[in-house]
């Protein structure tokens, strides 16, 4: 009886301890601070692929983490321009170079990012019933904004893939549907 007890209770244990483990690190990642908006000085704010510019005195949330990475990590698909004078801004962190929109290169949040832990390796992104793999090449800074550095757009939130041109195309999502995605993404 005693074995029986022990094979019972182990696994319901087991389950608890899991899904305690899963609230904590869905509870581990809370916002850090916050960033008081300012003002662009006039056409200091890039607003192609429909990047939004700070707002006077609005408090933006900063994080230092992310969700933990999973084999199906859910996040945020934004578009950005990692070409010279694209809304990326500078020159790519990992590599300190600018890269063709028709490159699948990537940004992550801060947390993923990762102090840049995942520089030049690929991630693989599905959405839309396809999957595509991308460079990282760039952190889409999660604690700072609302700067020139940053381009006066507020920080990322701390669930975004920030892809180029490339990455939506081979995912072949409309353009006209381009700028916010459901997805899921892993290491590659």
């Amino acid at each position: 009886m005693k074995n029986f007890s022990l094979v019972v209770f182990l696994p319901a244990l087991l389950t608890v301890i899991i899904a305690c483990s899963l609230q904590i690190d869905a509870l581990s990642c809370s916002p850090s601070g916050t960033i008081k908006g300012r003002k662009a000085p006039h056409g200091q704010c890039n607003r192609e692929n429909d990047s939004d510019c700070c707002v006077q005195g609005k408090l933006y949330p900063t994080y230092t983490c992310s969700p933990r990475v999973t084999g199906d990590t859910k996040a945020t698909l934004t578009l950005n321009s990692f070409q010279k004078g694209g809304d990326g801004g500078g020159p790519s962190e990992c590599d300190n170079h600018y890269h063709d929109d028709d490159t699948p290169v990537v940004a992550l949040s801060t947390g993923w990012y990762n102090g840049g832990s995942r520089c030049l390796n690929k991630i693989r992104i599905s959405a839309n019933g396809r999957s595509v793999e991308a460079m990282v090449v760039d952190e889409c800074d999660s604690t700072m904004g609302c700067d020139d550095e940053h381009d006066y757009q507020p920080p990322c939130p701390n669930n975004i893939v920030d892809a180029s041109k490339a990455v939506w195309k081979a995912l072949g999502v409309p353009k006209d549907n381009w700028g916010d995605l459901d997805i899921t993404w892993s290491d590659a």
